[in-house]
């Protein structure tokens, strides 16, 4: 998913959500294809797998993304009762898994996502890292 972001111009960021083992939901980034600043992967993803699903709620599912989620992203899965959040990179800038804050965390919240950060990290990261190591070349060309 990541990959098919990266195709059309965007930040290479993809993610999948996943039910009982089986992807019920697909989503990438395309904020500016889209011209919307909410077309981010797991935005995507959690609105395909709601109507996959028929519900808006997505209890026991789990998001598997590539970088670390925003507030916003982070705001959606908790709404969506996401059991769990996989990703692969910290984003030392927008990231609420502790980079910035630590969201998941606030026990104010009325719903707790577990969230596991570093999968396939070095990876994740090389990806994101190529891609705008490119487009600083680009420009400078």
């Amino acid at each position: 998913m990541a990959r098919s972001a990266e195709c059309l111009g965007e930040v290479p960021i993809g993610a999948v959500v996943v039910c009982e083992g089986v992807i019920v939901g697909r989503g990438f980034n395309s904020p500016i294809g889209e011209s919307d600043p909410t077309a981010h992967a797991e935005i995507a993803a959690l609105r395909d797998a709601a109507r996959r699903l028929e519900n808006y709620r997505l209890p026991g599912c789990e998001i598997f993304v590539t970088l670390e989620p925003c507030a916003m992203c982070a705001g959606a899965i908790l709404h969506a009762r996401l059991k769990r959040v996989v990703y692969g990179a910290r984003d030392p800038k927008t990231g609420v898994h502790g980079s910035t804050i630590d969201l998941f965390a606030n026990e104010q919240l009325n719903h707790h996502t577990e969230v596991v950060g570093g999968l396939l990290a070095a990876e994740c990261g090389q990806l994101l890292s190529g891609f705008f190591a490119a487009r600083r070349v680009n420009r400078e060309q």
